[in-house]
């Protein structure tokens, strides 16, 4: 049974300080009508399961109509629901449902791009060369003799060049894949037509957005060349031509104004690459967005001393601009952590290959709690908390991820952390739906799913129930800017103190002497408690009640 919800005593206004907010791949969530892909009313059915896990939000990855050739990002109508998924009635009825359990709904917005089969792109096509639609992309004529060259010399994210040549002569500029052309952002149709979406789900009752590909929909003037540059080396690189402009933040102030409109605190999220996390805070500063992804923390490898950099980075970075910093570990573009941290550091968070499974999950769970004791919120991704692995082993032919058919750009893996979650022991998906699973779903899978675990005392699932709740209960969690560190905590270990609470987390192999700070709430392996000297196990979290 999971612990009771405890309603945090902090202001409504200020939820997103300290939320937990949990990613929903609507595609592998909950497939309610049998035709092996998740949809909304699967989603609205398992809303209990969520409210009863204990996270405040659910951010659910796009549902729009769209060909699909993206996952979704390719949005062919902001305004309306892939049949895949279901109506803007369904739509409607998760958002009331949502509220009614004290859930928030966060929606993905893609303004970085459209799809090619959006109205404004089919037209801009057929009208031909000096159509006024062409204005609202990047199309350009060609270099060369006869225009036969790309207009510059930028790659795609997904591998080859961002441009794209016509019948007719002129490129289009598409920083993904080719079904994805950027739009012109300096065209007024452009930022009017985006102010119009933001009203429509606003006025439908959602409680904010995250913004898709957010340093991305300000180019430089005048296109200009990388010059010789990696592009692929972006966090290593001051601002590129392509990403992260200073431009973008005249939009988000724009947009804020929109939000300050609405009675209920709405919230803006950034997904925003940037070379620095003084870059990324840049875009919650109190006239912008609300928050940023951590990207950085991400990424990080499971070291104590790396782990303390980043974490004291990124609370620098954001206590000037006073936001809170985000923390997560996984998401739908990486592979989950349970199977990178079962793999050597260096390999990058697209991993082709399982590991140590047991010591990727030990190492998984300790990660957990160490990322939901630190201030701020904290972001998790669908099947997390039942210590899901990557799948590595699909079959070629049956993968979807679009970037895993281009060459180059990125190792184009993404489809094994988004292999429908597994809801029961036993069935076709187990539980996910009558009709089978648009990815396959491993042998085994049910032993891992939430029939499997609930109620399981030292699963992972109720370690993650346990935590959200100790969470809600300890006022000395969630919100805030500053960890205390202790420096005399043994080499390749952690430990931080925030009101009447401490974390301990040892990222080395081999158990560790410490004393206990006090008694233990809650810790990510089993533990032995009892006196002042205390033995941490290998790759294990603790949380102390001080």
């Amino acid at each position: 049974m999971a612990p009771a919800r405890v309603t945090s005593t902090r202001e409504a206004a200020d939820w997103w300080r300290d939320a937990v907010i949990y990613q929903v791949y609507p595609r592998s969530f909950a497939d309610s009508n049998g035709d092996g892909t998740g949809d909304l009313e699967g989603i609205r059915q398992r809303l209990p399961y969520l409210r009863d896990l204990g996270v405040d939000a659910v951010w659910l990855s796009p549902f729009y109509a769209s060909p699909q050739a993206d996952g979704g990002y390719d949005v062919a109508d902001y305004r309306a629901v892939d049949p895949m998924f279901g109506t803007l009635l369904d739509a409607d009825a998760l958002i009331r449902d949502a509220h009614a359990l004290d859930l928030r709904i966060i929606v993905d917005l893609v303004p970085n791009h459209s799809s090619d089969q959006h109205e404004w792109f089919r037209r801009a096509v057929a009208e031909g060369p000096g159509s006024p639609l062409r204005e609202r992309y990047h199309f350009r004529p060609g270099k060369g003799e006869n225009g036969e060259l790309p207009p510059n010399d930028w790659e795609s994210i997904f591998g080859g060049p961002a441009w794209t040549r016509l019948p007719d002569g002129e490129w289009y500029l598409h920083l993904f894949a080719p079904e994805q052309p950027d739009l012109n952002w300096e065209h007024p149709a452009v930022a009017d037509e985006f102010r119009s979406i933001l009203r429509f789900w606003l006025d439908m009752g959602v409680d904010g957005f995250r913004i898709d590909v957010a340093h991305g929909m300000v180019k430089a003037e005048g296109l200009p060349d990388l010059g010789g540059s990696d592009q692929l080396k972006l966090l290593g690189t001051d601002v590129m031509p392509f990403f992260d402009q200073d431009g973008v933040h005249d939009i988000y102030r724009a947009w804020r104004l929109i939000l300050n409109e609405y009675d209920r605190d709405r919230i803006f999220v950034a997904e925003a690459w940037t070379p620095t996390v003084e870059r990324t805070a840049n875009y919650v500063r109190p006239d912008e967005l609300h928050q940023a992804f951590n990207f950085q923390y991400l990424g990080a490898p499971w070291d104590a001393a790396e782990l303390r950099a980043i974490i004291d980075s990124s609370l620098d970075a954001m206590r000037p601009v006073g936001a809170p910093a985000t923390w997560v570990l996984s998401n739908h573009d990486v592979t989950r952590h349970a199977t990178r941290y079962a793999n050597p550091p260096g390999l990058g968070t697209q991993i082709r290959t399982p590991g140590d499974r047991a010591l990727g999950l030990r190492r998984a769970r300790a990660a957990t709690l160490l990322m939901l004791a630190l201030p701020g919120s904290a972001y998790i991704y669908q099947g997390e908390e039942l210590g899901l692995p990557d799948v590595t082993d699909l079959p070629d032919e049956l993968r979807q991820d679009p970037s895993f058919f281009r060459a180059q750009g990125q190792d184009g893996f993404r489809d094994g952390c988004r292999v429908p979650i597994p809801w029961t022991r036993e069935g076709s998906s187990y539980g996910f739906g009558a009709g089978g699973s648009w990815l396959p779903q491993p042998a085994g899978w049910g032993e891992l799913s939430v029939e499997a675990q609930t109620g399981v005392a030292g699963s992972t699932l109720e370690l993650y129930r346990t935590a959200l709740a100790v969470r809600r209960e300890q006022p000395g969690l969630g919100a805030g800017t500053d960890v205390v560190w202790h420096d005399d905590a043994p080499t390749g270990t952690l430990r931080f103190d925030r009101p009447g609470f401490a974390c301990t987390v040892n990222t080395t192999g081999s158990a560790v002497r410490i004393v206990a700070p006090g008694r233990v709430i809650l810790a990510s392996s089993p533990v032995r408690a009892g006196g002042d000297e205390f033995e941490l196990p290998a790759d294990t979290a603790v949380w102390w009640e001080v």
